[in-house]
């Protein structure tokens, strides 16, 4: 018997009329009492809001479902979710011959199809099917693995009765299959899982009528599926991360290692567990920005299959990235600088991308040889690697990874140029002077190559002082900044003069002010 789709329009008929003639009577009793009123969205008829919810996905009509009592009513109908029901599924629904909604089945084939798609890295699940073997499952379970045409399960030795009643075959289709294959023992029917699944097909017809049939048979209580499906996605990315990370094939395991590990800085205590019980996989997932995104469900949408895929293409572009550098005539610490600013542009220019959608091995290496280009720029614009550190401090340098723009590069030459005109003056041979009375928190200020932090620049002392104008100069190249950070060093000088002085009366200095 072919299945009945009854359209939108039929069912709003049935199901509807009712409230909309009381909705139209409110409204006309509203408009007679209060005269003309504003409208509101709730005020639309039940036909138009089905018009306007068919074009949600599911979850976006669960949200709206879940914001007052009027719209989860509407957003049950049994249109929308027969719709999404052999959209996801690719089997239609029978509303009429079935005993649940549209949306409670749409429900629960949707929390087992999730948990069976993922059933290799979820142990709960594997100890549900397995434990039992060469036993089949519970029989709560069991129902739900006839939806499977491939069930990674040993042949099933079953009671007549309960294949009859799970799979909906007739008891004489079953002792003709008995007696082809001689399999009969005491009413114990023994078969294996995809010839089971393609004994219901061919006998109801369609996999619309097995699903029917098994949804028809299922019983209330789903606690068990619904506890498991809450726990599956309360730790599905921890789960599918920790199989992608340990469950490679044994050489590819150790490359994935050697490349995750790579000029990264990690406690050696920590990943010497690697793979073990006692392996902290959330200290790992850390040591990357991606798979820690990834491990708070950031990536592809929330979408924990498209994401791990992310993260596996990602490494796939770091392997080719430390196999190119590699081959360079390279020092290691050029090597690692190289290796990390690449990553860090990667992740900067990709970051979006990967929160929305699948990133592919291509697009990761196209990104990863433009940062390559721009990150040796940087470095040959440093001339050595004391100031290419003192360099990645520099809101222009990341500006100039992430958008190849010459302005932000000519900032950087420019800060370069700026600190060497300060430890130019500061090492002239007439402020020989300076250099022996500056006190020693001032004297690696006026360096080249020190670092001028952030931290640095707030207080009243003297050399929070000094640091920020040696900050403003740096970083604007006004002249009047320069002029500022000399007389703040000769008053500090000259105040350490004074100073001597007075301990020292018959000592005689005679500083040379430039």
């Amino acid at each position: 018997m072919a299945l009945r789709e009854d359209s939108w329009e039929d069912e709003l008929q049935g199901q509807f009329s009712l409230l909309s003639a009381t909705s139209f009577e409110v409204k006309e009793e509203s408009e007679d009492t209060h005269g003309s009123s504003n409208t509101g969205i709730l005020d639309l008829s039940d036909e138009v809001f089905i018009l306007i919810l068919r074009r949600l996905d599911p979850t976006s009509l669960l949200r709206v479902g879940s914001t007052c009592r009027t719209l989860f009513r509407v957003c049950s109908c049994n249109s929308l979710w027969t719709k999404h029901f052999q959209t996801s599924f690719g089997v239609p629904f029978a509303t009429a011959t079935c005993s649940i909604s549209a949306k409670s089945a749409f429900r629960l084939v949707f929390m087992w199809r999730t948990l069976f798609r993922n059933l290799h890295c979820n142990r709960s699940l594997q100890e549900k099917l397995f434990a039992e073997i060469p036993f089949p499952p519970h029989k709560y379970w069991v129902q739900w693995l006839v939806l499977e045409e491939t069930v990674p399960l040993p042949s099933v030795r079953l009671p007549c009765t309960d294949i009859e009643s799970l799979w909906g075959i007739e008891k004489e289709v079953l002792e003709g299959k008995v007696q082809e294959k001689d399999e009969d023992e005491g009413r114990m029917l023994k078969f294996e899982w995809k010839e089971l699944y393609a004994l219901a097909l061919e006998h109801h017809g369609s996999i619309a009528k097995v699903f029917q049939h098994v949804l028809n048979q299922q019983s209330n209580d789903h606690c068990e599926l619904e506890a498991m499906f809450s726990q599956y996605s309360q730790c599905r990315f921890q789960w599918l991360f920790t199989y992608w990370l340990f469950r490679q094939p044994v050489p590819f395991d150790r490359q994935l290692r050697a490349i995750y590990l790579q000029w990264q800085k990690h406690s050696k205590r920590k990943v010497v567990s690697w793979g073990g019980t006692l392996c902290d996989i959330r200290y790992l997932a850390s040591l990357h920005h991606i798979t820690s995104d990834y491990w708070r469900g950031k990536l592809a949408q929330g979408d924990e299959t498209v994401g791990i895929q992310t993260v596996g293409n990602y490494f796939s572009m770091c392997k080719s990235l430390v196999a190119w550098i590699l081959g360079r005539d390279w020092g290691r610490l050029k090597s690692k600088k190289v290796y990390e600013d690449t990553l860090e542009g990667v992740y900067l220019l990709l970051r979006r991308e990967m929160q929305e959608t699948l990133v592919e091995h291509e697009r990761f290496w196209q990104v990863a040889k433009v940062q390559m280009t721009r990150v040796c720029t940087l470095e040959e614009t440093a001339v050595n690697y004391v100031n290419w550190k003192m360099i990645e401090t520099l809101p222009y340098y990341k500006l100039y990874m992430v958008s190849g723009n010459m302005v932000y590069l000519d900032h950087v030459q420019g800060f370069l140029h700026r600190k060497r005109l300060v430890h130019d003056w500061f090492f002239m041979k007439e402020n020989t002077w300076v250099r022996q009375l500056l006190p020693g928190d001032l004297y690696p200020l006026l360096e080249f190559d020190t670092k001028i932090s952030q931290d640095s620049l707030h207080g009243d002392s003297m050399p929070a002082q000094l640091s920020r104008v040696m900050w403003l100069f740096l970083h604007s190249g006004q002249t009047l900044y320069l002029e500022a950070v000399k007389g703040l060093v000769l008053q500090c000088a000259q105040a350490s003069l004074g100073h001597f002085c007075s301990l020292s009366p018959g000592a005689s200095i005679q500083p040379h002010v430039s």
